[in-house]
C-alpha cells in the first residue's frame, strides 16, 4: 500500500503520539508498504527528507517548543499542511490516508476530503478527545466542537489505544465505527541486561495531570528509601514548581531535564532503574509505561486511566492523586528487590505477549484491508 500518514509531531518533537507514527510506520515499511508523512517542521529542520525509511514532509509553522505546542503554532501548521498534502496527492496515487490527532491533522484531512474526496482513517490519543484532560483543554474543546464533531463523523474508521478514550469518543459521536489497537515498541528498545540498581526512575513531559507532585510528597513522607537515588527525566511548564517542591521538602531528587529519547543517557537510566513511578491523573495509553515494562522495571502506576490497561497485573496501582498509596507502594519497593524483580518479569512478559510492533500492526493491516475494501466497492 501507498499510505499518506498526518502527524503534527515526529520524533524528536512530541511525545508518545510521535513514537507511535514512528514506529508504526516503520514495521509497515518492513512489511513492502510506502509512507509519507506530513508534520511540522521545526527550527532548522529539513523540508524533506528520509527516516528510517519513512517519506518525512514537513510543513512550515511557528512552533517554539519541542514539548509543548500551543493552539497559534497548530493553526499555522494546518495552513501550510493542507497545500502540501494537496500537492502530495496530486503526485501520488495514495490507497489511504492515515490520520493521527483529532486536531490539528483531523482538520488538515477532513478539509482534504473536503477538497477532494479521499476519506481517512483516524487515530485518537488522548488530548485531541474531550474529557480527557479537561485542566488544560476543557475550553479550547468547548470553543471547538462544532468542527471536533465534523472531523470524528467524517472519518471512515476511528481507532483508539485504549477503552478509556474510546469511551469519551463514544460520549460525543455514539455512532461512529471505532476500534481498539494498542500501542506498540520495540522489544529491544530499552530491554538491557544491566545489573539493576536501587533507583526510582520517573519520565514524563512536566504537567500538573502527569502527578509528578504526589510522587515527592509521597517521598517527603518516606523515612527511609534504603539507599535508593530517585531521578526525574522531562521538561514542560511544571518543572519550576517540581523543582521548588523538592527543595522546599527536602527532597533529594536529581532532575534531568528533556533527554532525546534514543540518547545513551535514557537506554541507561531505564537500564539501570528498577523502580518506575508514573502517577498520572489521565492517560490514554502512555508509551512511557511500555518503555518501562521493556527495560523489566517495577511499576506504580494509576487506576482507572490507561496506564491501568497498558500494565494490567504487572504493576502495583494506585488511586488517582493517593500519596499515602505512593508512599506505600514505594515503601514495599524499597525494601524488596525480589519483589521489584519478580513485577519486572511479569511487565517484560506481558509486553511481549500483547505490544511487539509486529503484533499491533498487524492490527492496523486488517483495519486498512478492510478501508480498502470498502474505497473499491464505492468505486
Amino acid at each position: 500500500m501507498k499510505i499518506l500518514t498526518h502527524c503534527y509531531e515526529f520524533p524528536p518533537i512530541g511525545g508518545g503520539g510521535a513514537k507511535v507514527v514512528l514506529g508504526l510506520s516503520q514495521q509497515l515499511i518492513a512489511l513492502g508498504h510506502h509512507v509519507d508523512l506530513v508534520t511540522m517542521k521545526f527550527r532548522d529542520q529539513p523540508s524533506r527528507n528520509e527516516v528510517h525509511g519513512i517519506h518525512v514532509y514537513r510543513a512550515p509553522c511557528i512552533r517554539t517548543s519541542q514539548v509543548v505546542c500551543y493552539p497559534p503554532e497548530l493553526a499555522s501548521y494546518i495552513a501550510s499542511a493542507i497545500p502540501l498534502s494537496l500537492k502530495l496527492m496530486k503526485k501520488k496515487n495514495y490507497d489511504l490516508n492515515h490520520t493521527h490527532f483529532v486536531f490539528p491533522d483531523g482538520v488538515v484531512s477532513w478539509v482534504l476530503k473536503k477538497l477532494t474526496g479521499f476519506p481517512y482513517i483516524l487515530t485518537v490519543h488522548g488530548s485531541d478527545v474531550p474529557g480527557y484532560n479537561p485542566d488544560r483543554f476543557r475550553g479550547l474543546h468547548k470553543l471547538l466542537s462544532p468542527i471536533w464533531r465534523k472531523v470524528v463523523e467524517s472519518a471512515t474508521h476511528i481507532v483508539s489505544p485504549s477503552e478509556t478514550v474510546r469511551d469519551l469518543v463514544l460520549k460525543q459521536c455514539p455512532t461512529v465505527p471505532i476500534s481498539i489497537v494498542p500501542n506498540g515498541i520495540d522489544l529491544n528498545k530499552f530491554l538491557s541486561s544491566q545489573q539493576k540498581l536501587p533507583r526510582v526512575l520517573v519520565v514524563s513531559r512536566l504537567f500538573k495531570r502527569k502527578g509528578i507532585q504526589h510522587v515527592l510528597q509521597a517521598l517527603a513522607e518516606l523515612e527511609n528509601l534504603s539507599g535508593y537515588e530517585v531521578d526525574i527525566v522531562g521538561d514542560g511548564p511544571y518543572l519550576a514548581t517540581l523543582q521548588n517542591m523538592a527543595s522546599n521538602m527536602n527532597v533529594k531528587v536529581k532532575f534531568w531535564g528533556y533527554l532525546e529519547n534514543n540518547s545513551s543517557q535514557l537506554k541507561q537510566l531505564f537500564g539501570e532503574s528498577s523502580i518506575f513511578v508514573f502517577p498520572s491523573e489521565s492517560e490514554n495509553f502512555p508509551i512511557v509505561l511500555l518503555e518501562a515494562m521493556a527495560a523489566k522495571l517495577a511499576i506504580i502506576t494509576t487506576q482507572s486511566t490507561g496506564c491501568a490497561e497498558v500494565v494490567g497485573d504487572a504493576g502495583i496501582l494506585v488511586k488517582i492523586g493517593d500519596v499515602r498509596a505512593i508512599r506505600y507502594a514505594l515503601a514495599e519497593l524499597t525494601r524488596s528487590p525480589e519483589r521489584c524483580r519478580t513485577l519486572g518479569e511479569l511487565a517484560r512478559q506481558r509486553l511481549e505477549a500483547h505490544y511487539s510492533w509486529k503484533t499491533v500492526t498487524e492490527q492496523y493491516l486488517e483495519i486498512y484491508r478492510k478501508f480498502a475494501d470498502i474505497q473499491s466497492h464505492q468505486s
